[in-house]
């Protein structure tokens, strides 16, 4: 590091001290040289120049790149399913409840930059194992997890006959997204319309209350 402690701390006295806006305004130039230049290409210079910090400033926040790139692809994680997969367990009109998410889900995920951290993730995935794991778990895991809970109380509750409800929310979250993600993963198609998002979903929706409804 080229600076001294004391040039990091009058920096962040500078700031007024607040460390979690200093830290959102690194990880925002990160996600920046991340995505447009991919994991390997970025370098810390190049992410301090992005988000208008020093060098040294970097390393009060994150240890090194390694450590920057997981924080930003477990913040993006949890900033796209924040509030898509909180269930009312005591709401048993299911039907509207699976439309309700199920859109929001598919709103949420159908946009080119979230989708591109997925690819700069999965670029790296191979060599850096934790980092897809931990992009997993706190994304898709997730989801799966909260809808099989809601999914488990609905058939203690007798409105749904479920034997697994794990495999049962993963197969209805795969369905909402049918014939849209993977286009735009691929950067085949376009984002989806939100007609064509209500459309597919309300298809996924009719074949999981054919199949589990009691």
């Amino acid at each position: 590091m080229s600076e001294s402690a004391a040039d990091v701390v009058a920096e962040r006295a500078v700031d007024g001290g607040d460390d979690s806006t200093k830290r959102r305004q690194i990880l925002d130039g990160a996600r920046q040289v991340f995505l447009d230049r991919g994991f390997d290409a970025a370098s810390m210079i190049d992410i301090a120049k992005a988000a208008g910090v020093s060098k040294g400033t970097l390393y009060v926040y994150f240890k090194d790149k390694d450590d920057l790139f997981d924080s930003m692809v477990r913040g993006e994680c949890v900033m796209q399913l924040d509030g898509v997969f909180d269930f009312d367990h005591n709401d048993h009109d299911v039907e509207a409840v699976l439309l309700q998410h199920g859109q929001m889900f598919v709103k949420t995920l159908a946009n080119y930059k979230r989708l591109s951290s997925w690819r700069t993730v999965i670029a790296v995935a191979e060599r850096m194992p934790e980092i897809g794991r931990k992009l997993y778990e706190s994304g898709p895991a997730r989801g799966i997890a909260s809808l099989a809970a809601y999914l488990k109380a609905q058939t203690e509750a007798g409105v749904l006959k479920i034997d697994d409800h794990d495999v049962a929310a993963a197969q209805f979250i795969e369905t909402c997204h049918a014939t849209m993600l993977k286009p735009m993963l691929f950067n085949f198609g376009p984002p989806p319309t939100d007609e064509r998002i209500s459309h597919v979903v309300r298809i996924a929706v009719r074949t999981f209350m054919a199949a589990y409804r009691a």
